[in-house]
């Protein structure tokens, strides 16, 4: 895993300067502290900072092929290289290292863009075409790794994250208003906007080539679902013998390593899926990591344990109290590179520094099922909802909303007028393409409320849904109402938060690399042809990963209700124990200096949760989230970025041509 960047003056055609790349890698040094490579040929240049994983010897980037027509860097891992050397080596092509960077240049001279079908990997990748002057960027299919671009006075920049192009000192960070109202209604940003003005994503599954003639961007690959009816066929038999293969060949690609492998084991079915995988077939001295906290509220130590004696590994646990999450939180912002709604990343750049501490470079992880395997609530109440509209007057069918939120609702009685009302807008708009979220999103948006009127008035949610369709752009009228909500949590939520903020960000705080099984696009291709009752089972989700894997784990861990990640909110942001920054980021002064809330109502929200000793509600613990953590975001990037020292200690490589 490493960082990469790079420069290409379109206009001037001036020398790179050396000084300037060297700060655009010294930013993401904390994505790969091994060493660094530079390559600079006239106007362009690239460099990158590695975390050595494969080929530890002679896998230095960038990486060349034959004739040092075409250089690369990549961001990521190419986990089938291995059979794609062997492919590539009876065409001819003559490899100089054991690295799976190395494939990349060959791929490109046998496919020319389309090189990237063949991969399976998670990367952003660089390619720099000599011959044509030519520039190619392409990022992996669900958006596992990052990858930013933008142009500024004839030049054209690139990055695995933000922080790189204001390390230049020419690019000023300034906070987008518009990418705010996206977060706070679809909770992620929509490609290619971000949260920062003149800044954008290259989106999962694109490729974008850059010459002094132009650029361009194209989609190569996106989740696509069959029409209704148009499901596998095979038995539950063949279904289950399938899933088990695929899965198992996922796990054993991505432990191609020449450093130890862990896995992260939260307790849940997914994470104990990948550990008992490993460790049953490929590696019986398997260390493991978990997170647990001390409010019990939010505790799964009990699963955590078990599994980990289950399989017998060497297991590690962090636990987190409400302080450690605020003040983890405080450095969550500046590696996730946008504010968010929930403190859930926080615990998780703490595991990873336990993991990193253990000298653990490398964790499998099991995200990736409940997007493919229909394991959220949301896709249940999508099925639910749809079947309370075909009869809209029933009092029986609502009842079945709160077995699906226990949690929420354990003090409610089933006819409570309230919850029923909550659950019912939208409820005949079957017809919507974005049915399945249209509540969430509509909650959320109702935060608006403690922003300030220039943000506020970005909020318009018919401009921001006409928008998603462009970036979608996909008809889904035609597929099931389980797929089409699995489409969206995939394009949005996944890419935009689970991965990056909850994902990619925290590990790569600490230097740690993730991988997932379950995000193989053969896999998420494969649970795209399942009949939805081989996922969603009455109300019995994930059906075909318990039946696959049943006899593997315990039946505590198979049988356990879905538990959603969480971590607590109010009582770390507006406790004794909240640390001083938190506390001057919600004062009155602040938030009226940086104008991006109102601040009575944010004085008004404080209030409230301290009355109600941080008894909140969904809405108010997102508001005070969106709040902490876009004062944050200003704090450090706007008011504290040259507090940041960009350094570069390791070993570099510089190459010019």
């Amino acid at each position: 895993m490493c960082g990469i960047a790079g420069i290409y003056d379109l206009k001037q055609k001036d020398k790179i300067d050396s000084s300037v790349m060297e700060q655009m890698i010294a930013a993401q040094y904390h994505r790969g502290p091994d060493e660094c490579g530079f390559l600079y040929d006239r106007n362009f240049g690239m460099g990158m900072a590695r975390l050595s994983i494969i080929d530890l010897q002679s896998g230095s980037q960038p990486i060349h092929n034959e004739d040092k027509s075409v250089w690369v860097v990549l961001n990521g891992e190419i986990f089938n290289y291995i059979e794609l050397q062997a492919d590539l080596e009876k065409q001819g092509h003559r490899f100089y290292t054991a690295s799976d960077t190395e494939v990349l240049v060959h791929l490109y001279e046998a496919y020319g863009a389309d090189f990237v079908r063949h991969l399976n990997g998670q990367f952003g990748i660089a390619i720099w075409d000599r011959k044509n002057r030519k520039l190619v960027l392409a990022r992996d299919r669900v958006g596992i790794r990052p990858l930013f671009y933008t142009q500024h006075k004839g030049k054209f920049y690139f990055a695995s994250e933000m922080k790189s192009f204001f390390a230049t000192g020419t690019i000023k960070p300034e906070i987008d208003t518009g990418g705010l109202a996206d977060i706070f209604t679809f909770w992620v940003n929509v490609p290619p906007q971000t949260s920062f003005k003149n800044i954008q994503e290259l989106p999962p599954g694109h490729l974008m080539t850059v010459a002094e003639s132009g650029t361009s961007i194209h989609r190569y690959w996106q989740p696509e679902f069959p029409d209704r009816n148009e499901f596998s066929k095979h038995s539950r038999d063949r279904l289950v013998e399938e899933t088990q293969h695929l899965i198992h060949d996922a796990v054993q690609l991505r432990l191609r390593s020449d450093v130890p492998v862990a896995a992260y084991l939260s307790g849940g079915l997914d994470s104990s899926i990948i550990s008992s995988l490993v460790k049953k077939y490929h590696n019986n001295e398997l260390i493991t990591f978990s997170v647990a906290f001390k409010d019990t509220g939010y505790d799964e130590r009990r699963y955590q344990d078990q599994m980990a004696k289950h399989i017998g590994t060497r297991h590690h646990v962090i636990e987190v109290d409400d302080r450690d999450i605020a003040q983890n939180f405080i450095q969550t912002v500046w590696y996730a590179e946008k504010p968010m709604m929930r403190t859930a990343p926080a615990p998780l750049l703490a595991l990873s520094g336990l993991v990193r501490s253990n000298h653990i470079k490398v964790v499998l992880t099991g995200e990736g099922a409940d997007e493919m395997f229909g394991g959220y609530n949301i896709f249940k109440e999508n099925l639910v909802r749809r079947f309370w509209a075909r009869q809209p007057q029933s009092a029986i069918r609502p009842l079945l909303l709160a077995r699906l939120y226990p949690y929420i609702l354990k003090n409610q009685q089933g006819d409570n007028p309230f919850w029923q009302a909550f659950f019912k807008r939208h409820l005949l708009e079957t017809d919507h393409p974005f049915y399945s979220h249209l509540l969430r999103w509509d909650n959320t948006a109702k935060i608006k409320s403690v922003f300030a009127s220039p943000v506020r008035d970005r909020f318009d949610l018919q401009k921001q849904q006409s928008r998603l369709t462009d970036y979608l752009s996909t008809d889904s009228q035609g597929w099931h109402a389980l797929n089409q909500a699995q489409y969206l949590e995939i394009m949005l939520f996944m890419s935009g938060y689970l991965l990056s903020s909850q994902g990619d960000r925290m590990m790569m705080g600490h230097s740690v690399e993730g991988r997932f099984p379950f995000l193989d696009h053969r896999v998420i291709e494969f649970a795209a042809q399942l009949p939805p009752r081989m996922k969603i089972n009455g109300l019995n989700e994930k059906f075909i990963l318990k039946e696959s894997f049943r006899h593997l784990l315990p039946t505590d861990i198979t049988k356990r209700p879905k538990q959603p990640y969480r971590a607590p909110i109010a009582s770390v942001f507006l406790s004794d124990q909240t640390p001083e920054l938190i506390n001057e980021m919600l004062s009155t002064n602040r938030v009226q200096e940086y104008g991006y809330f109102d601040p009575k109502a944010v004085e008004g929200l404080v209030r409230k949760l301290k009355r109600m000793q941080y008894q909140s509600s969904a809405r108010d613990d997102m508001a005070l989230v969106a709040v902490v953590s876009t004062q944050l975001l200003h704090y450090h990037f706007i008011e504290n970025l040259k507090e940041h020292n960009f350094e570069l200690s390791a070993h570099r490589t510089v190459i010019n041509l």
